[in-house]
């Protein structure tokens, strides 16, 4: 089994659609079918990009602390499922069913490997 991220991204600026509550509920149901096939790992939705604080200690210094999101980008991660499924094709799956619930496109990527020890 593999690991992959589901991730969710739009704009903060985008309206709140009408159909927030039927949306929910999709997402909703969607969380569920995942937890009763046994992909689910984890899933969550992100406040807007501007509540971000980044940290960056990778100086000689003191870590340096900024208000706002890494990336000055129109688009952030808005949420996400993390899935754990056979291969590439069965999150795929998933992740046409996703899109569907959240009603926005969702980026499949598989988590790394971890080298033997």
């Amino acid at each position: 089994m593999t690991q992959y991220l589901l991730s969710v991204h739009g704009a903060d600026t985008d309206p709140v659609p009408d159909n927030v509550d039927e949306m929910y509920a999709a997402v909703d149901t969607f969380n569920t079918a995942l937890k009763a096939c046994g992909a689910w790992v984890f899933a969550g939705g992100l406040h807007p990009a501007s509540t971000a604080t980044v940290v960056d200690a990778t100086g000689s210094g003191d870590p340096v602390t900024t208000d706002g999101p890494y990336l000055e980008s129109k688009e952030h991660l808005g949420g996400f499922w993390i899935v754990d499924v056979p291969d590439l094709d069965a999150a795929l799956e998933l992740a046409r069913k996703g899109s569907a619930a959240c009603a926005g496109p969702v980026e499949v990527r598989p988590f790394q490997t971890e080298p033997d020890a």
